[in-house]
């Protein structure tokens, strides 16, 4: 018995270091970058909701863009993903979170999964997450990603988020991350009694305002955040 104990101690005396070493492997310059981007761009600004501040200082954003920005990734800005797409600047990620205000257990759609991150930060708040992507190597990209960073969760389609995802819903938040001249009737319909829909609304190809539809009593209140810049959404959208 002695033997034995021995060993598993010697075991764990050997391998332990090994083990602890494959959680906290990130670069504290990451750690750094990310903590500077909370501070300075986040809580600098108006993003004040405690778990938003929290998982935004979590999840890897470097992780995922390109290797040859991985270095930009905690500057705020958007930056370029491929396909004519990009992923938005943290800031905006962080304000479009807030204010949604997702609550556990919460049924999310958003519409435009780029390189997955928007999705990976909801996936924060609740395990009920769906995502379209209409570019299919951006859904394909952003699905495997998300995997492969433990979002195992996160439901990844190919389609276009005009028309939302009929078989799953209603939902208690949808959260656009493209821009429309007009919200499609279709994510309306789609939306629980209650439900919060966010979307970069109107103006030019690159100039909106991010606008909250809430659904009330069937009627639709509205309410507006200032103004954004997203690349547009494309498909049934543009006809």
């Amino acid at each position: 018995m002695r033997r034995l104990v021995f060993f598993s101690l010697l075991i764990w005396f050997f391998f332990y270091p090994l083990l602890s070493a494959s959680f906290s492997s990130e670069d504290p310059s990451t750690i750094a970058a990310r903590k500077r981007m909370v501070e300075r761009d986040l809580k600098g600004r108006d993003i004040h909701d405690p778990k938003v501040l929290e998982v935004m200082g979590r999840v890897p954003r470097h992780l995922f863009v390109d290797k040859s920005l991985q270095g930009q990734a905690y500057e705020d800005h958007p930056l370029a993903i491929g396909e004519g797409q990009t992923i938005s600047q943290p800031y905006i990620v962080a304000l479009m979170t807030q204010i949604l205000k997702i609550r556990p257990g919460e049924k999310v759609l958003e519409i435009g999964t780029g390189s997955g991150y928007q999705a990976a930060v909801l996936a924060e708040f609740t395990d009920l997450v769906y995502t379209i992507e209409i570019q299919p190597k951006l859904a394909k990209m952003g699905a495997e990603r998300l995997k492969q960073l433990g979002y195992e969760k996160v439901h990844v389609k190919n389609g276009d988020g005009f028309f939302g995802w009929e078989e799953v819903a209603p939902f208690d938040a949808i959260m656009v991350t493209c821009a429309a001249n007009h919200i499609p009737p279709i994510l309306v319909k789609q939306l629980q009694e209650g439900g919060r829909l966010v979307i970069p609304l109107g103006g030019t190809a690159y100039l909106q305002t991010l606008t909250l539809l809430t659904k009330k009593q069937g009627k639709t209140d509205i309410q507006h955040f200032g103004g954004v810049a997203f690349v547009p959404m494309t498909g049934e959208a543009q006809k």
